[in-house]
């Protein structure tokens, strides 16, 4: 046996929900450009947990579903008005949060095909609601309900800043988290099928999942772009911030992809986004910085940008605290997480590689008086 680092190019699971095959990413077969110009994200919910598009009456009772279910434990606002606001990162608080929602579910351990679809729209109803309490208590302010009336997009920016969002913040947000809804078998999605593999409930899946996605090498590195542009500050400052990095050979967070060869496709919708956004709101040099660090980079090290590049000024003008821009991934990744825990409950078999051992060999114990 010989390993191969990252498991790269290994295929370790047939899927139905998604593919990346020649630099295009499909959700059942659809082009992720066909549906983020298209489809609103409950749409894409119910194709990635039913492999089809819905028609208008399943569309509306997923909406329902997801409406009746958006509110959550009082215990977990007081858990959150426990913590220590002043150091805990909102994906440890939501971390602990998943978690501890299958404390108040009557079904958490029940495994039936129809519990575990109940349990996923409780899911994908409260993660919303979760994100937005925390980020408003953190501040010393209340939560504020979901308001049923509401599409799942609008009603998180409502949720989050207590007034309902323009319908150009509202497009951008749907946009984003359809983007982001899977992506085959990335490295927090493999935590979550590999945790449920052994028949571990739905809530222990997602928490895995969450986990996987906290590192900066995964859904954190939004944040980390965010960073760099505030670190650059104005357009005068790109050049000689990116040449810096790149001689020392740093790496240049948003850029580059294991999978992808020619460019994430998903890349250019958060640009345009990006652009129509940063003017809408008074910022339009964040956006020329952007375009300013992907043309240096490109050109000097032929990376083009992944999703988490422009996604990071599309957040910062939505008004999004950065710390949260990782968060706001799982509450978009966690319909695709739930969409591989169900495949993989359906077909299951344990998930258990081998490692390949290059440690030392046919060493003898020695007693510990003569070590």
């Amino acid at each position: 046996m010989t390993a191969t680092r990252g498991l790269e190019g290994i295929v370790a699971a047939e899927s139905k929900i998604s593919s990346i095959i020649d630099d295009t990413l499909t959700y059942v077969g659809y082009d992720i450009d066909e549906l983020a110009e298209n489809a609103s994200f409950e749409e894409v919910v119910y194709l990635l947990w039913h492999t089809r598009l819905p028609n208008k009456e399943e569309l509306e009772e997923l909406k329902k579903q997801l409406a009746e279910n958006a509110e959550i434990p009082q215990q977990i606002i007081d858990t959150f008005k426990a913590m220590p606001l002043d150091q805990v990162h909102p994906m440890a608080a939501l971390r602990t949060a998943v978690s501890l929602l299958a404390a108040y579910d009557e079904e958490a351990d029940v495994m039936s095909e129809e519990a575990n679809y109940r349990k996923a729209i409780r899911l994908q109803a409260k993660i919303s609601t979760i994100v937005t309490a925390f980020s408003r208590i953190r501040k010393g302010l209340e939560p504020v309900a979901p308001k049923p009336e509401l599409g799942y997009a609008a009603n998180f920016l409502y949720m989050l800043h207590g007034k309902e969002p323009d319908p150009i913040e509202i497009e951008a947000f749907d946009k984003a988290l359809v983007l982001h809804a899977d992506h085959e078998l990335n490295a927090s999605t493999f935590t979550a099928r590999v945790c449920v593999a052994t028949l571990s409930d739905v809530y222990s899946g997602i928490t895995a999942a969450i986990g996987a996605l906290k590192g900066p090498l995964h859904g954190g590195a939004n944040e980390q772009v965010m960073k760099m542009l505030t670190e650059i500050g104005s357009i005068e400052n790109v050049e000689p911030y990116i040449m810096n990095k790149l001689n020392n050979k740093e790496k240049i967070m948003g850029f580059g992809h294991r999978v992808y060869r020619k460019g994430d496709p998903r890349a250019k919708h958060l640009r345009v986004m990006s652009e129509k956004l940063t003017k809408l709101t008074g910022k339009p040099e964040l956006y020329d910085m952007s375009v300013k660090i992907h043309d240096i980079v490109v050109g000097q090290k032929g990376l083009p940008a992944n999703v988490d590049f422009f996604s990071a000024s599309v957040y910062d003008s939505l008004d999004i605290e950065h710390d949260l821009f990782t968060p706001i991934f799982a509450v978009s990744r966690t319909s695709g997480w739930l969409a591989h825990i169900l495949e993989q409950y359906s077909n299951n078999r344990l998930i258990r590689p081998r490692a390949e051992y290059v440690g030392p060999q046919r060493q003898k114990y020695v007693p510990i008086e003569e070590r």
